[in-house]
């Protein structure tokens, strides 16, 4: 089947019981036993729930994953992954990852003596040279968050394999419809589900996928035993989002590559960072393993001031963190989403605004950003 049949379908048959086209909200923590150790699968709800039990079987299919696992948000995802790692072993990560994985690896698993190294995106070619035999993971986000650095991951799992490690791909930005790590070499897909897959902005959680039998056992066992679950409301809203999964990416890509087309004109705009530029470092690449570009832009404002200053000025693009949802948003990362990184040689630079273009009407999200941008002088 198709992506866009898989994402209405897969894991999601009509209930047995009633009929119901829609999978239900399981909403029990327990389940009736027939006798002792004798039930019809499912025992405890953090254990498994029927609900999550979707949600897992449809996202591991948009993967083409033989397993998925759920988790009750991004980071709890990355933490579950992060167990993977024992203290003492290495953990190379792109340097301009996301904040609160920033925040995670300073602060909560160094203190305990793991090891974390940050590879700038234009060294990702020689990414071997970074490598060496305690490199447990390479942790890639592709496109990353908030710089849209892209990597060649078929290139960095080539790499990583090397020397043993296994390679993480934080998927988050692309979604399964554009870009599918699993079969460029990855060795694990993760999610913040709270983004594109849920899609309206009202619901936590984060996936993970993989093909290899091995980790999937052992990611199943640290989701039971560490408990980050999602419930089986937010597992039913996310299994909604992806219904519209593939519809609401090519709106969010084509009016983000208007945006940004847009936003290049500009004089008081100093660059423009969005992969679908061909002036984009990395178009080349984007363009060989994603089927579109996505949704994010951000761009350089002539000086953190004015930065600051410009994301007050809009309507539509609503002043919040998060992204991925149907609603246009804009943010200073520096001061919001990736503060944690203030003190970090690749921290976020000041004067860099973050949209997460929405799938309103393009038009009007220009002529706010025209207006926020006053005066919106144009390159000849």
């Amino acid at each position: 089947m198709d992506f866009e049949t898989r994402a209405i379908h897969e894991g999601q048959e009509p209930d047995p019981a009633t009929g119901s086209i829609i999978t239900p909200i399981y909403q029990t923590s327990t389940f009736v036993q027939d006798a002792v150790g004798e039930h019809k699968g499912y025992d405890y709800s953090r254990v498994a729930n029927p609900t999550r039990t979707a949600l897992q079987r449809a996202l591991a299919s948009l993967e083409n994953a033989e397993h998925g696992v759920a988790f009750s948000s991004g980071l709890g995802a990355t933490t579950t992954i992060m167990h993977l790692v024992d203290p003492g072993q290495r953990v190379v990560l792109i340097a301009d990852v996301y904040g609160g994985v920033y925040r995670m690896t300073s602060q909560v698993y160094e203190p305990k003596g793991y090891i974390f190294d940050y590879v700038p995106a234009d060294q990702f070619p020689t990414l071997r040279e970074h490598l060496d035999d305690n490199t447990r993971i390479v942790w890639i986000e592709s496109p990353s968050n908030p710089m849209l650095n892209v990597v060649d991951i078929r290139a960095a799992a080539e790499a990583a394999h090397e020397v043993g490690a296994i390679v993480v791909v934080d998927n988050t930005f692309a979604t399964p419809y554009l870009q599918q790590p699993l079969d460029l070499g990855a060795d694990i897909v993760v999610h913040s589900t709270t983004k594109y897959l849920g899609g309206h902005s009202d619901t936590v959680g984060g996936f993970a996928a993989t093909n290899d039998p091995t980790i999937a056992e052992r990611l199943y066992f640290l989701q039971k035993s560490l408990g980050a679950v999602p419930g089986p409301f937010d597992s039913w809203l996310v299994l909604r989002g992806i219904k519209t999964l593939a519809v609401r990416m090519r709106k969010h890509c084509e009016n983000a590559m208007a945006v940004a087309l847009w936003l290049e004109r500009r004089l008081s705009v100093e660059r423009v960072l969005y992969p679908g530029l061909p002036t984009h470092p990395n178009h080349t690449i984007a363009a060989r393993q994603m089927r579109d570009f996505g949704g994010m832009v951000s761009f350089l404002a002539s000086s953190a001031e004015e930065a600051e200053a410009l994301v007050t000025r809009t309507k539509l693009f609503q002043l919040a963190e998060s992204l991925g949802g149907v609603e246009s948003l804009i943010e200073v990362p520096a001061r919001m989403t990736h503060a944690s990184t203030a003190t970090a040689p690749f921290a976020a630079p000041p004067n860099l605004i973050r949209l997460s273009v929405g799938i309103e009407s393009v038009e009007d999200l220009i002529l706010d950003l025209e207006h926020a941008l006053r005066p919106a002088r144009v390159r000849a």
